[in-house]
């Protein structure tokens, strides 16, 4: 992957992130090409070496047609949910850890329809906005709208409002750029 400055990535523990920079750096007396990425709505500024970026698992934004396969997602029926809070939490701590966006969107979608029936727990609580903040960064770069805006549309996918009504039925696939 060729990362050029201002194009969006996602990093995977990170979230959306924009591409600042190229440098070579001086490692034990060789030249390292790094990329340094700016985080988004975080002010984070971390530099990669090029030679790890796919090892990391930074990756393109999602597409117009992943998000709306990610909302169809959030409206499935929950998965089997382990009754054992520690069970559950650790269920859900590897999905998260994993960076993928349809097991983020998962645990979104699970911890939301628990949170509905009855109190999460300070750490479900915690990995829960974690989740949303992860996945809403996405969502708001590919839908081009804020990250609140993009949190309602999570939330009304999950509550089972129809794609055409949150306006993701449309046939447009394209890529944010800067």
């Amino acid at each position: 992957m060729r990362l050029v400055p201002g194009q969006f990535v996602v990093h995977p523990h990170h979230g959306p992130a924009i591409v600042l920079d190229r440098q070579v750096r001086q490692l034990k007396g060789k030249d390292v090409a790094y990329v340094e990425l700016e985080i988004q709505d975080k002010g984070l500024r971390i530099s990669v070496p090029e030679s790890m970026v796919k090892d990391i698992g930074v990756r393109d934004v999602s597409s117009h047609t992943q998000v709306r396969k990610l909302m169809s997602l959030l409206a499935k029926p929950s998965e089997y949910v382990e009754e054992q809070w520690s069970r559950r939490l650790k269920a859900f701590q590897e999905k998260l850890a994993t960076g993928d966006l349809p097991r983020v969107a998962e645990v979104v979608r699970d911890l939301h329809r628990r949170q509905a029936e009855k109190d999460l727990s300070m750490a479900e609580r915690t990995l829960y906005r974690d989740a949303v903040e992860i996945l809403a960064a996405e969502v708001a770069i590919v839908l081009d709208i804020s990250v609140v805006e993009a949190e309602d549309v999570m939330v009304q996918a999950i509550d089972g409002t129809p794609l055409k009504d949150l306006g993701l039925d449309r046939g447009k696939d394209s890529k944010q750029a800067a």
